[in-house]
């Protein structure tokens, strides 16, 4: 129980890595129509779960928590995976605020890093099961983005809060099938939200980052 207590620690909105500046795309694809219910943000995010940063995040941190690749080589390799400049910065922004706060609650020297990578190194301590530490974090990136929709939509809390249920068994799912995989495995095909990610740098007005 205190593994995981850590874990959902680490993962939560209070853990101070400000997830909650970042919309990953979607405040992009909210302004152009693409998301505008709770039916059309449900399978953006599935979308997005299955088939792109999601799942490509979850294989990264699964390979982080397996230790058989350089640390140094897997980050730079999470780098590369970046469709865009804002998720470059939303990563690795993401990813140093959280070592930063690790290395000072555990006396740590990890250089910054992917957040994926970094939450799947420092994750390596713990005694849980990798397709639990990837559901989790899956969980709270999925609840970080259904939040940004809440609040630009504008959603309803119980709408959004019923998206990100509906979206457990995909968010297990994907974690089940990462822990398996390796990076031979990362392959991407939600276009539409890199696209959006890509266009949002562009946005005239915006609340988030990315």
């Amino acid at each position: 129980m205190s593994d995981l207590l850590k874990l959902t620690q680490w993962l939560s909105p209070a853990f101070p890595v400000g997830s909650f500046a970042y919309s990953h795309g979607v405040e992009q694809a909210i302004a152009t129509g693409d998301v505008s219910d709770a039916a059309s943000l449900s399978s953006w995010l599935s979308a997005i779960l299955r088939y792109g940063s999601g799942r490509t995040d979850a294989i990264l941190l699964a390979e982080a928590l397996r230790g058989e690749t350089e640390l140094a080589e897997l980050a730079d390799t999470a780098e590369a995976l970046c469709a865009s400049r804002e998720r470059w910065s939303e990563t690795i922004d993401q990813g140093r605020a959280f070592l930063n706060t690790t290395n000072a609650l555990f006396a740590g020297d990890l250089p910054a890093m992917a957040y994926p990578v970094a939450v799947g190194r420092v994750s390596r301590a713990l005694d849980l099961p990798a397709a639990d530490i990837i559901g989790v974090y899956l969980h709270a990136f999925t609840s970080n983005i259904v939040s940004c929709a809440v609040r630009f939509i504008p959603l309803g809390q119980t709408e959004g809060q019923r998206v990100l249920g509906g979206l457990h068994d995909t968010i297990a799912e994907v974690a089940r099938e990462a822990e398996g995989a390796g990076l031979e495995d990362i392959t991407n095909a939600a276009i539409g939200s890199d696209l959006s990610a890509m266009e949002h740098e562009r946005l005239h007005t915006r609340i988030f980052r990315t």
